[in-house]
Formats: structure tokens, C-alpha cells, sequence
């Protein structure tokens, strides 16, 4: 018997939509040759086809950022002469941008070709894999108990440095450039709402080790062998190694939070930013540009992700062996992670989103500033501890209080510019100045062994002050 109900539609959310909208969903007149923004229309591997591809990259300002190739063969070629230091940073630190570039278009390839589910985590993974790896070379190269290869400090800062060179200077110069071309740019509330809001979250569990360490800090005594005081079981090692454990098990909770938020934006009915996204995708001024543009194949695809994988990689090893000696040459811990290393880890992802900003599709470009920034305090900052747990080293979330401060100053600052919705050059001219207020104070800010505003410092004390301050505790049967 024949039945009389209509089958119904498959539902948006279907594992096998793409993780963005297709041409068709917003013109009819899409040809069939671009049935999907992924697939090539070709197999195999073609060198010319690929090297053209590579080349035209994802918009014009990762084509132009393509310029800087050469530069990658001359910081391999450095590494085979002895000394030139400082050259050979600055050679590996320029070098990252074209790699990390090929690295995030060949991820936004292989990520189309994706069911989406799988591409919005395989998106997700390759969006801040730079950063993971230089998060974890640091670590790795980290030497506790060395005041030379002592990396913490800069680890931290570069996990601060990172969510605020999104927030303030990636979303300030997409605010400048959006601005220049039309006065006001309007954006979904949901931006606001759900950026700002996950950033606090995120914030909240980074402060809590740090304020859990100042309040208790003034209590706790010297690990100094032969003193007895009245409180001997609460000393400096002790509130040590409570911070670490606090860290351990906020990292876990972090990471359990990035994960619900992947699944929740993943599985649900409406993922979190698709509405935002299908509004820009009409509205993108390059649109038909990007549709035409040749694209690779699944198996050009893996090439470009080992071949940048590789380069990446060994660039940020020899970026990291040089960290010394560009400190010994007077740049500042935090200034180096706070500023350097955040810019040129994020320089290619940035210029994409001020292309997007430029070309009117601003909710799009605001997704590349906040969900970085989203990824790094929930899942790399948290991950980056849980490896220095594995590896035995005491990577800790007790941040200094003045960059705490920084984070937290800057959230509120982005979110009330955000509240209303619009955006204009001038909103995006602050966001930069204060980026560059708070560039200057790190330069200025001295290194974590000279002082400190959250950790402790070692006060020299002769042997001779050593006994009388013996003979005095035990003159009071201390």
C-alpha cells in the first residue's frame, strides 16, 4: 500500500554538511562544476597545478604573505653555519609565517573536504596548531632549576600574549580596515554574547591558581634547612606544589569545557556560529572570486599538511634555541612572549581575518579573533600543563598578576565595544592603541628574576645573617 506522507527534509545539522554553507544554499544559479567548495574535480598529484594553488592561497593577503618563501630556505641554510645567533632567530622567526600560512589554508582544504563534524574539528585542531607545537617545544626545552632554561615565564606569557593579540590587535585592525571601507560595520549579537562570555569563563579558570597563590603567599615560610617555625607544614614548597595540583586539575576542566563547547557546536540543532556565517557568506565582495579559484586534491592536501607540518615544526625548534640569546641581548621574558611570539604565530590567521573584514564579511572575521583566542585559554593553555605534568616538568597556570590583569581588563574592554553590535574604524584604532599601551609596559617590565608580582622572590642572605637569624629563633624556642 502506497503511503501518503512526504518524506521529510534531512535536518541542517546532517553529518554530511559541509562545515560551511555551500554556493548553492545562497545562490541558485550555482554551476554544477562547484557542487561543493571542496572538491577539486581532479585526483592524484600535480606539481604545477599545486604550486599554483599554493600560490593564489585563500585570499590576497595570504598570496602576498607567500612572497617570504625564500626566507624559509635561508633559515635551513643558517642552521649549518656556527654562531650568527641572533640571525638565525630572526631568520626562523620570519620564516614561520609562510609555513604556518600553507599549514592553515591546507587545514581549511582538507577541512572542506570533510564530513562536518569532522571538519569543524579538524578546522578547530589546524587553526592553532602552531601554537600547540610551540607550546610544546617550550615546555620540552624547559629546564627547572636553571635560571638559563627556565621557560615558564615565557610560556605563560605567550598563552596571554596569544588570547590578547587576538582580541586587541587582530580585532582592532579588522574594527580599522571594516571601517575604512564602509563607516559602520553591523555583526550578530551572538558574537558578543557567546565570545565574550565563553573568553570570561575561560579567564576565570586562569585566575583562580593565580589568586589562590597571592592570598596565601604572605603565609608561607622559607624552605631554609635548619630554621623551625610555627608553621613548618605550610612553606614555600608546600604552596608550590598546591598551585601545581590546582593547575592539573583546572587544566581538566578547561579541556572538558573546550570539549563540550566543540560538541555542543558540533551537534547542535544550530551550531553556534552557522547562522553568522551563512549571513556574511552572500555578502562576501570576492564570493564568485573564491568559488572559481582552483582548489587541491585530497592527496595534495596531505602533501601540504606534512610539508608545512615539518617546516613549522623544526622553524619553532630553531626559534626556541635561539630564545636565550635574543634574551641575553636585552629583549625582555615578557615582552618575547608576550608580544613576539604571539604575533608571528598568529600573523597569517590574522592577515586572512583583516581580508575578511575588508571584504565586508566582518562576523566571519570576527570568528577568527574570538575562537582562537576561545581555543587557547580552554584547550592549548590547559594542554601545554597536562604535557609539563607528563614530562615531569612544573608548568603551572600562576600567571603574574599584572598580565591577569592585563587579560581580564582587555575582555571587558572587547566586550563593551561588541555590546552594541556595530563596529567602526575608530573602535578599531583604540583596540590597537591599547595593544601598543600594553606592548610598551612589557617592554619595561622586569624579568621574573629581578621581580616578580606573584611568585617568590629570592632574597640573598650571607651565612653569617643565616646564624644569627638561627640564634635568634632559637632564643625564643621557636
Amino acid at each position: 500500500m502506497a503511503s501518503n506522507h512526504v518524506s521529510a527534509p534531512a535536518p541542517a545539522d546532517h553529518e554530511s554538511t559541509p562545515l560551511l554553507p555551500t554556493a548553492q544554499s545562497h545562490a541558485g544559479h550555482a554551476t554544477n562544476h562547484h557542487v561543493s567548495e571542496g572538491e577539486s574535480g581532479r585526483s592524484g598529484f600535480h606539481p604545477t597545478h599545486f604550486l599554483t594553488v599554493l600560490w593564489r592561497s585563500s585570499c590576497t593577503a595570504s598570496m602576498l604573505v607567500n612572497v617570504l618563501w625564500p626566507v624559509v630556505v635561508v633559515a635551513f641554510a643558517l642552521q649549518f653555519f656556527p654562531g650568527l645567533h641572533l640571525w638565525k632567530f630572526a631568520a626562523a622567526y620570519v620564516a614561520v609565517i609562510p609555513s604556518a600560512n600553507l599549514l592553515g589554508f591546507a587545514g581549511q582544504e582538507f577541512a572542506r573536504k570533510m564530513p562536518k563534524v569532522a571538519g569543524i574539528l579538524i578546522e578547530t585542531t589546524f587553526g592553532s596548531i602552531v601554537e600547540i607545537i610551540l607550546f610544546v617545544v617550550l615546555i620540552v626545552k624547559h629546564e627547572s632549576g636553571h635560571k638559563e632554561g627556565n621557560l615558564v615565564p615565557i610560556i605563560q606569557a605567550a598563552i596571554l600574549g596569544s588570547i590578547l593579540t587576538n582580541l586587541l590587535l587582530c580585532l582592532g585592525l579588522c574594527f580599522f580596515f571594516g571601517g575604512l571601507r564602509q563607516t559602520t560595520r553591523k555583526f550578530h549579537a551572538i558574537v558578543s554574547e557567546v565570545g565574550t562570555g565563553l573568553l570570561l569563563v575561560a579567564a576565570f579558570g586562569l585566575l583562580i591558581p593565580s589568586a589562590f597563590y597571592s592570598a596565601l603567599k604572605s603565609a608561607a615560610v622559607p624552605d631554609t634547612a635548619g630554621l623551625g617555625v610555627l608553621h613548618e607544614k605550610f612553606t614555600e614548597g608546600k604552596l608550590h606544589q598546591d598551585v601545581l595540583q590546582i593547575s592539573h586539575a583546572t587544566s581538566i576542566a578547561l579541556i572538558l569545557a573546550f570539549v563540550l563547547y566543540i560538541w555542543f557546536q558540533a551537534r547542535s540543532q544550530h551550531s553556534i556560529f552557522d547562522e553568522v556565517i551563512e549571513m556574511d557568506e552572500h555578502r562576501d565582495s570576492d564570493r564568485h572570486v573564491d568559488l572559481e579559484k582552483p582548489k587541491f586534491t585530497m592527496t595534495e592536501t596531505i602533501v601540504a599538511l606534512v610539508i608545512s607540518l615539518a617546516s613549522v615544526t623544526l622553524l619553532l625548534i630553531f626559534l626556541v634555541n635561539g630564545i636565550e640569546d635574543v634574551v641575553e641581548s636585552g629583549v625582555p621574558d615578557q615582552f618575547l612572549g608576550l608580544i613576539l611570539l604571539p604575533f608571528v604565530e598568529k600573523a597569517a590567521e590574522h592577515l586572512t581575518a583583516i581580508d575578511e573584514a575588508w571584504d565586508g564579511v566582518i562576523n566571519v572575521a570576527l570568528y577568527h579573533c574570538l575562537a582562537p583566542s576561545i581555543q587557547t585559554a580552554l584547550f592549548n593553555a590547559p594542554l601545554v600543563v597536562l604535557v609539563g605534568w607528563v614530562l615531569g616538568k612544573p608548568m603551572d597556570l600562576n600567571f603574574e598578576i599584572f598580565m591577569i590583569g592585563l587579560l581580564v581588563l582587555s575582555i571587558l574592554v572587547v566586550g563593551n565595544f561588541l555590546r552594541d553590535g556595530e563596529s567602526n574604524w575608530l573602535e578599531g584604532a583604540l583596540l590597537v592603541i591599547v595593544y601598543v599601551i600594553i606592548a610598551i609596559a612589557c617592554w619595561y617590565y622586569p624579568n621574573p628574576d629581578v621581580a616578580t608580582s606573584n611568585g617568590i622572590v629570592n632574597v640573598p642572605m650571607t651565612a653569617d645573617t643565616l646564624d644569627k637569624l638561627r640564634e635568634l629563633l632559637n632564643g625564643h624556642g621557636v
